[in-house]
């Protein structure tokens, strides 16, 4: 993991209008998230696991899942997990094992962000910057 400092850290804003602002530019929310913190990723890439850059944002007034929930961001960072090739093949080998075994264990949870991605990742924040603080 790689934090990427920012000029949106601290900056606060309605989090469905925030999602309106970053979905066109390439970030979805990210499925790990709770009640009161969540992360909005834009994924680099995904060949053999994947690079996303990952806003943290939690709430400041209210939960998550009600209407104008506030929102204040935190610190971007890059975010690197590294996968075993092959082994997803045979997940579905039956309809009962395949329902657990979906997905491969990541070899490196926090593996090496390479300069290009480091690079990539610097250049997804000025966008996100200039979209967000217009």
């Amino acid at each position: 993991m790689i934090e990427l400092p920012s000029k949106v850290e601290g900056k606060q804003f309605d989090l469905y209008k925030l999602e309106q602002l970053l979905k066109p530019i390439g970030y979805d929310i990210g499925g790990n998230w709770d009640y009161d913190k969540g992360y909005f990723d834009f994924k680099m890439d995904d060949e053999v696991g994947y690079e996303f850059v990952r806003l943290p944002f939690t709430s400041v007034d209210g939960q998550l899942d009600a209407d104008n929930c506030t929102v204040e961001l935190g610190r971007p960072f890059i975010l690197a997990h590294k996968y075993q090739r092959g082994l997803d093949d045979h997940a579905n080998v039956g309809s009962i094992s395949g329902s657990f075994n979906q997905f491969s264990e990541p070899v490196d949870k926090d593996a090496s962000i390479s300069d290009e991605f480091l690079e990539t990742g610097k250049d997804v924040i000025k966008e996100l910057e200039a979209t967000l603080l217009i």
